[in-house]
């Protein structure tokens, strides 16, 4: 019997392979055909058209490595075509060099008027004759043709290095051979039928033995019989009607029900730069609308407000056409954000402004606000994102990525996500496991099968159409979609609204279970540390911003400077675009990451510009020392976000450095009063002693500081985007030294420069202790020409601390140092904002980072034979990678890190001294130091996060605060200028009905632990 039924299976596949597919087209013809290849980039329709065609013939080969090549095809449909039972349609052949959308060679059809029609990818061939004739007759299409290299490798993602993913490198030869562009008539009919064979023959191969399965096998059989191989065309009718029972037959009344999202997963930047991506957005929002036209059914959930500008501003017709379908609810803005971010490694206020600037662009352009977080693919998420999600006004939030994770399963499909806060998103993982659905009856039977509510609530979403490289829906899916509405054996499939199935979800669903903290990704772990120099820009730009808004508002306030607003906005722009999932975790082509290094050098130009103005208007004309400090603490002499004018004194007790008493560690030892540590002669840290605890040992016994680690590292499988833990396996410490010497001498600071060489590279580490300061600093300047390395910077710790705390967005996370669980095992590369803290009862250690986001903090004993048994805590810092796909480049050249060793630190410690290494104090000549714009009084652990003007451009000071340190905190906003009233608000800046932590009509404060608040502060007109 089986075998029967697996012949059945390969005759009903060849039906479809050899008749069904070849009888689709009744009849075709080709089209005259002209091109013209753009000298450059790419070029507007009327200049494009304007130029010299010239006839193309099929079999020329086309297309340079991301070149733009024009088609016009142009002639009239034959006496006869069009009758009943037919369309006739244009269809192109580009010469796609695999069955694989998104990833090659796609085209925008375009009217002779320059309207855009819809998309052509290789899955999505054909034009519409009513889109591309006036008359019914004659025709006229032109196609803008990307010649995109499949840098992906027909999607087997091979990993080998290539040389398409920069412009400079990909070379010129042609890619793609030029098929043709014809002229089709379509028999409906036969394409029914092989949509009825494709939705039948895929739920038999997901269904069990039994009498369904055996129904749907014979059915499939009668229709092939009843079809006349050398006449599809007339007998494809009977095919559908021995086919009609078994489709005709009805869902089990306990079926899973499915809502089907018309969707398209387009990355902003990846395996193509973001020229490219606008492009894609205007193929794949304008497949959709011809679509809709077709189907009244479809509703397309689309996120991220840049995909949408880049489409207004380059395609304003087709944005028109967008926002009608918007009015109409079938078009549906989901996520609220800039784009869909990474969310581990934006800052706090970063990923409050990815929010604020989605927003704002929804609301104001198309006059709605989602209610939803949609990020599918990024690479993990923080446990920020409940409260900072909720502070934007949504109420939703969903992803698929954790069905990614290596090791383990999350339990639950719906639930409720707890944050460091408390608050609280209703939850939802499509249980499909994929973002990029085709409506097929293995996606529909993996949902059922995989929905881990199961006898709670029954209903899941499928995101549905192709995604990454863009191309949405097609006619094939909602074709699916129509044939599974309610069939015996698969779930129930309706077409839906996102919104509308979260409130459905969560009225069935209520009291879904918890799941508490971040969600971790089991997978693409080095994502933190690829790619260094697009890190290092978002930190500095983050910063950059802060001090830019904070001198520009006090600046307007204090003495009427004009506040930037345009150049914020787009500065802010230009960084959330470069925050995109793959850009900023290090993962895309080399074409996009050179460029978001230009763009994050434009941005800090632009911002010295700013930070420069409004310092010189505060400071006035004069020829003192005005020093101003942008962190949320006081340091040095100088005000939390103010001023001071220094009077050039020395500090109390300067450093002092010796040479070692040790004859067989040599080196110096350093003192500043409340650290002493000893530098040996290999340029390591021998000996950190806590002077202020008794002169309490730092460092591990028998171990070494500031230790760089060379390590192997060969994914298995993601190149630029895994850190596998076998790496640990292969480990080489780089003890030797070309040059070990003392550099500066003193009293303000004592420095030990060290030069290593190792491989092709160089190192040169300089190991500082400033006066006055419990931080061992470590500068680190490397030249960097490895390959499929990871370099790491080690400090082993004696601290016995079971969890490190790591910072992150508006707070930290706590996570074990023990592998007791299979969950803490897979935790062994993890996210760290500005600084790690580690500690035991009474004492601990802070670890902090100018530009570095991934780390690993573990234990190791000590052994039996130790005086002193027991465990000791290592933190590292993973400070360079050289992954070789997607860019075989990727981190070559010069590095400038900077990393801290904060001695006998607290959390609080550890919060200060990683806002100090991110924003140094800057010093001007002027006359006096203004007071600062907004002062907390009360608990330090309430923190200034941003203070700007209003986005409404009212003139009002918005101040974003948090508390940082885990308590509670009682605490007051002062204003530094006269304010008539101070009201929460949320992120968007409208009051809020119910203050959250607002206690008092004076800027009285009462936070939970991380909580935020969001304070408009009105100014007295």
């Amino acid at each position: 019997m089986h075998a029967n039924s697996h012949l059945v299976e390969l005759r009903v596949d060849r039906f479809v392979r050899e008749r069904l597919v070849p009888g689709l087209h009744r009849r075709r013809t080709p089209l005259t055909v002209e091109w013209w290849e753009a000298p450059g980039e790419p070029v507007p329709f009327a200049e494009a058209t304007a130029s010299a065609f010239e006839p193309v013939s099929p079999g020329t080969r086309w297309g340079r490595p991301w070149g733009t090549t024009w088609f016009r095809a142009t002639g009239t449909v034959p006496e006869g075509w069009g009758g009943d039972g037919t369309r006739v349609e244009v269809v192109a052949d580009l010469g796609y060099s695999e069955d694989h959308p998104g990833f090659q060679a796609e085209a925008t059809a375009y009217r002779p008027d320059g309207t855009v029609i819809k998309g052509l990818h290789p899955r999505n061939r054909y034009v519409p004759l009513a889109a591309a004739s006036a008359d019914g007759r004659s025709v006229e299409v032109v196609l803008e043709a990307s010649s995109n290299p499949d840098v992906a490798g027909a999607g087997a993602f091979t990993f080998e290095p290539t040389p398409l993913g920069d412009l400079a490198t990909a070379g010129r030869e042609p890619r793609y051979r030029y098929d043709g562009v014809d002229l089709a008539e379509v028999d409906v009919e036969v394409w029914e039928l092989l949509q009825d064979v494709t939705a039948l023959r895929g739920l038999v191969a997901e269904l069990p033995a039994g009498s369904r399965r055996a129904g749907a096998l014979k059915a499939l059989e009668d229709a092939v019989d009843a079809v006349d191989p050398d006449d599809v065309v007339g007998t494809a009718a009977a095919g559908r009607a021995a086919l009609r029972p078994a489709l005709d037959a009805g869902a089990d009344a306990s079926a899973h029900r499915v809502v089907a999202v018309g969707h398209a997963h387009i990355d902003s930047a990846w395996l193509w730069p973001t020229r490219e991506t606008a492009r894609k957005c205007a193929r794949t929002f304008s497949n959709v609308l011809a679509l809709m036209d077709e189907d009244p059914d479809l509703v397309f959930a689309c996120s991220s407000a840049q995909q949408y500008a880049w489409v207004r501003d380059s395609q304003p017709e087709l944005f028109e056409r967008i926002k009608e379908r918007v009015r109409e609810g079938r078009f549906v803005p989901v996520g609220g954000m800039w784009v869909e971010s990474d969310t581990n490694m934006p800052g706090g206020e970063a990923l409050a402004r990815q929010f604020v600037a989605g927003k704002r662009f929804f609301l104001e352009e198309l006059g709605v606000e989602p209610e939803d977080v949609w990020l599918p693919d990024s690479f993990g998420y923080t446990a920020a994102m409940p409260q900072i999600a909720l502070a934007a006004g949504a109420r939703w939030f969903l992803t698929q990525k954790p069905s990614w994770n290596e090791t383990n399963r999350m339990p639950h499909h719906t639930f409720w996500w707890e944050g460091i806060d408390g608050s609280r998103v209703f939850t939802h993982f499509p249980p499909a496991d994929t973002y990029n659905s085709d409506v097929s009856a293995a996606d529909l039977a993996r949902a059922e099968r995989n929905f881990s509510e199961k006898g709670r609530t029954d209903l899941s979403l499928l995101p549905f159409g192709y995604g990454d490289g863009g191309g949405g829906p097609t006619r094939e899916m909602l074709a699916a979609a129509a044939r599974t509405h309610d069939l015996e054996g698969s779930p129930r499939v309706e077409l839906g609204d996102p919104h509308d199935f979260f409130r459905r979800a969560e009225a069935a669903y209520p009291d879904a279970p918890v799941w508490s903290g971040e969600m971790y990704l089991e997978f693409h772990r080095g994502t933190y540390t690829s790619q260094a120099r697009t890190k290092r820009g978002n930190r500095r730009s983050e910063h950059l911003l802060r001090e830019a808004e904070l001198w520009a508002t006090t600046a307007a306030v204090t003495t009427g400077a004009e506040y930037p607003y345009d150049a914020l906005e787009q500065a802010w722009h230009t960084v959330l675009l470069q925050q995109f999932h793959d850009i900023l975790p290090g993962s895309s082509i080399a074409w996009v990451h050179r460029e978001a290094e230009a763009h994050y050098e434009r941005v800090a130009g632009e911002l010295e510009t700013v930070v420069e103005d409004a310092l010189a208007s505060l400071a006035g004309e004069g020829d003192r020392e005005v020093v101003f400090n942008a962190a949320p603490h006081d340091r040095d002499g100088v005000t939390a976000l103010g001023a001071a004018v220094l009077d050039g004194s020395g500090p109390e007790t300067p450093v002092r450095v010796e040479d070692s008493p040790d004859p067989d560690t040599g080196g110096w030892v350093v003192d500043n009063g409340l650290v002493r540590l000893v530098v040996d002669r290999d340029g390591l840290l021998a000996s950190v002693r806590d002077l202020a605890a008794g002169g309490r040992e730092v460092l591990a016994p028998g171990s070494r500081g500031a230790l760089l680690q060379l390590h192997r590292d060969t994914p298995t499988q993601w190149d630029a985007w895994d850190v596998d833990e076998h790496y640990r396996r292969h480990t080489t410490d780089l003890v030797d030294a070309e040059l070990v010497e003392l550099v500066e001498k003193g009293p303000e600071r004592v420095a030990v420069r060290v030069v290593r060489t190792f491989g092709s590279s160089r190192v040169e580490q300089v190991l500082a202790l400033r006066a006055g300061s419990r931080v061992v600093d470590v500068e680190l300047d490397v030249d960097w020409h490895e390959r499929q390395k990871l370099l790491k910077l080690a400090f082993p710790l004696d601290v016995h601390a079971d969890r490190a705390a790591s910072e992150i967005q508006f707070g930290h996370v706590l996570r074990p140092t023990h592998t007791n669980t299979s969950w803490d095992a897979a935790r062994f590369e993890t996210c760290a904002h500005r600084w790690v803290h580690v500690g035991e009862p009474g004492y601990g250690v802070a670890v902090v980072n100018d530009s570095t986001y991934g780390h690993d903090v573990g234990r190791t004993s000590r052994g039996d034979a130790e005086a002193t048994p027991g465990t000791t805590t290592t933190v590292r810092l993973s400070l360079l990678r050289a992954p070789v796909y997607p860019d075989p480049e990727a981190d070559q050249g010069r590095h400038r890190l900077r990393a801290g060793l904060v001695v006998g630190a607290e959390v609080a410690e550890a919060v200060v001294e990683g806002y100090r290494a991110n924003l140094p104090v800057r010093s001007v000549r002027g006359a006096a130091a203004p007071a600062p714009v907004v002062r907390v009084e009360g608990d330090p652990g309430v923190v200034v996060e941003a203070v700007k003007l209003a986005e409404d451009r009212s003139g009002d000071v918005v101040v974003r605060l948090y508390e940082a340190h885990g308590g509670r905190a009682h605490a007051r906003l002062v204003a530094g200028f006269e304010a008539s009233e101070v009201v929460e608000t949320d992120l968007l800046e409208r009051p809020l009905e119910q203050p959250r932590a607002l206690t008092g009509s004076d800027g009285s404060l009462s936070l939970r632990p991380f909580q935020i608040a969001t304070l408009r502060l009105r100014r007295a007109r």
